[in-house]
Order: C-alpha cells, then sequence, then structure tokens
C-alpha cells in the first residue's frame, strides 16, 4: 500500500499529514453502506500503524456513532476484531478504540462546531465531550482512539468537523498524533480514479483519520 507524507502549510504548528491508497489490487478502495472508512484501512491501522512484532494484527473494537442524542451509548453498534488464535497478547486489555463518526452525527454548519449558546453546541458538549471522557476510561495509558468521518457539503458549504473534535479529545485527556487522509481510489499509473460511496457529498473523495493516544497523569 503506498504512502506519502504531506506537510500541511505553516501556520505556525504544522501538523503531519499521510495519505493512505488502497494496493492496486484491492477490489473495494470504498467503505461498505453506512461506513467511514473502507476494510483495508482497519486492516492498515490494525498490523502497518499500530507496528506489532511480524506485522500480527493488534485487537481492536469498532464503534460506529450516528448519533449523539441522549442514551446514544445503548445504539452504537460494536464490531470486535481479534487477534489470531495463536496470538498469545490477544487476550491483553482493549488498547485501540476506532470511533467511525458518520457525517449525519456532525453538526450541519461551521459554526455550530464552535463553543456557544447554540442548541447544536450545547448537543456536542453533551455528546462528543461525555463520548471523549468515557473512551479515555476504556483505554489504558499509550491506549490508541482513532476518529474515522469526512467532510460534509450542505448548501454549498463544506462542513470540516475535526478541528473541535481534537480539542474536545484533548479535553478529555487524549494526546493527538496524526492526520491520515484515506482515498477513496484507485490508483492506476499516476493517476487515481475515484471510487465513491453513494453516502459522501458532492466533491468528497476521501475519509479523514485522526490518531490520538490516552495520557494518564500521576
Amino acid at each position: 500500500m503506498a504512502n506519502s507524507i504531506t506537510p500541511r502549510p505553516r501556520t505556525g504548528h504544522p501538523l503531519p499529514t499521510t495519505v493512505w491508497l488502497p494496493g492496486p489490487d484491492e477490489p473495494n478502495a470504498a467503505p461498505i453502506p453506512g461506513a467511514v472508512l473502507p476494510a483495508w484501512a482497519i486492516d492498515k491501522i490494525r498490523t502497518d500503524f499500530v507496528g506489532r512484532p511480524g506485522h500480527r494484527p493488534v485487537p481492536l473494537l469498532k464503534i460506529a456513532i450516528r448519533d449523539t442524542a441522549p442514551g446514544m451509548d445503548a445504539r452504537i453498534p460494536t464490531t470486535p476484531f481479534t487477534a489470531t488464535a495463536d496470538d498469545e497478547d490477544g487476550t491483553e486489555r482493549l488498547s485501540v478504540l476506532l470511533a467511525e463518526l458518520h457525517p449525519d452525527a456532525l453538526p450541519a454548519q461551521s459554526d455550530d462546531l464552535a463553543a456557544g449558546g447554540t442548541e447544536m453546541a450545547d448537543a456536542l458538549e453533551d455528546g462528543w465531550h461525555g463520548f471523549f471522557h468515557r473512551g479515555h476510561r476504556l483505554l489504558p495509558a499509550g491506549g490508541l482512539l482513532f476518529l474515522a468521518t469526512r467532510q460534509r457539503r450542505e448548501a454549498g458549504r463544506l462542513t470540516d468537523p475535526l478541528g473541535t473534535l481534537i480539542a474536545s479529545a484533548r479535553t478529555a485527556g487524549f494526546r493527538y498524533l496524526q492526520h491520515i487522509v484515506v482515498a477513496y481510489a484507485h490508483p492506476v499509473g499516476d493517476r487515481l480514479v475515484p471510487a465513491l460511496p453513494a453516502d459522501t457529498s458532492r466533491g468528497v473523495a476521501h475519509c479523514d483519520l485522526i490518531a490520538l493516544s490516552a495520557i494518564r497523569h500521576g
């Protein structure tokens, strides 16, 4: 699978951004309907990113967040990815959590993501703020939380939730590690041929994957 590092423009503290592309023989570059992250990218998290000896896949729990209304935890579908039967470390405490944040679960306007007195800002505080704190309690020190989401276009306006989500995660005790762009496209020669899911907004040909690490003090 191809990787390339593309630094953001210098705005004080540039953040590293990595681009992930599917392998040339990968038949499904895009995620399944209703999902955000393609299956090949989940495999890459479990092997390449974590970096276990022998590229053994690390156990991972994927959760799909589609709303932030009260009682959201009871409605979150979960999918465990377990280790192989001969993996002696496979029974360790969960240390990798992947949260897929469907765009429909995010505020529609960028202004609504900012802290303030709006109804959506209150929902963000109650929903995401609480989620990050619960995720932090679930993971051990150094445990990894991955956020997979994508932009959404509403009335010609593009909403990018990453800044506010990262800020909320930091408040809950997570350290920002990396921003990964996961392309919905097949590499063909020196070109990328889009393979777009049916539920993406016009012009959106990728999802964003944010890697965070749980910090423990004392």
